[in-house]
């Protein structure tokens, strides 16, 4: 068992229950403003493009340069890795497309099965895109704890507006706070589940030299896919014209100095 397998496994709970949190916030309380929920998933997405250029592929490429014993083959490889990963998110987020973004109101228990739909393939939605997340936070604390503390924090508080996504059309259709609730917290929990996936996955061969850049390569083109596939244009759906970029922004700037004060 890796040294750091418990630690990774809560770290990614964490990060799954926070579409909870927002789930309980959609049927709770009154819903976070338009440039708040801009800055905050403008910051989500500065911490993982950042985390991804600066340590995860630069990593990949030292481990790659260590095993096959040329700089140029392992920044090559490196890349091609990441470009997989890239695709990889996209062909996850083709087959299962969801979006979510400012939610229009309606009236409680209206019983509208059109929002119960929406709802429910929301949920769904979001639990698979949710599945890579959590092997890469599993992953990345594995490796490094801080390093995937930063990758849970960055994933919660970009899930906490998807739980709100659940949770607002299912509570408008149903007029069911519990029901609204259990759905975005089930769409949540598919996290620790990737991260069981990938601990089974990953712990036979991870002592094998390659196993380690070749993940943090895909995990890293993963994030950047998410940060500007989703998490970019759902900031702007929003309406706050400069509140992502500012939020992406401070996110980098944030990563920048916890790297520095704890190298």
């Amino acid at each position: 068992m890796p040294e750091h397998f418990w630690l990774a496994l809560l770290f990614t709970t964490l990060a799954g229950l926070s579409t909870a949190v927002g789930g309980f916030l959609g049927i709770i309380i009154k819903r976070p403003g338009a440039r708040f929920l801009g800055f905050a998933l403008g910051f989500s997405a500065g911490v993982m493009i950042h985390i991804s250029f600066v340590e995860l592929l630069p990593e990949a490429m030292e481990d790659f340069e260590a095993v096959l014993g040329g700089r140029q083959s392992a920044f090559a490889i490196a890349h091609l890795v990441l470009f997989a990963g890239m695709i990889c998110y996209f062909f996850i987020d083709l087959l299962v497309p969801h979006e979510f973004g400012p939610q229009k109101d309606h009236p409680e228990g209206a019983g509208d099965s059109s929002l119960h739909r929406t709802g429910v393939l929301t949920a769904m939605g979001i639990g698979i895109h949710n599945f890579p997340e959590g092997m890469a936070t599993f992953v990345a604390t594995l490796a490094d704890p801080r390093l995937g503390l930063a990758i849970a924090v960055a994933i919660a508080i970009h899930n906490i507006p998807e739980g709100v996504a659940v949770a607002v059309p299912m509570y408008s259709a149903t007029g069911s706070r519990a029901r609204a609730f259990l759905w975005s917290l089930m769409a949540g929990l598919t996290e620790p589940v990737g991260a069981l996936v990938a601990g089974l996955l990953l712990l036979p061969v991870i002592e094998h030299s390659s196993v380690m850049p070749i993940t943090f390569a895909l995990i890293a083109g993963i994030m950047i896919a998410i940060s500007l596939d989703e998490l970019v244009p759902s900031a702007r759906s929003y309406g706050s014209e400069h509140a992502p970029i500012i939020g992406a922004i401070a996110g980098m700037a944030v990563m920048a100095l916890s790297l520095l004060l704890l190298a």
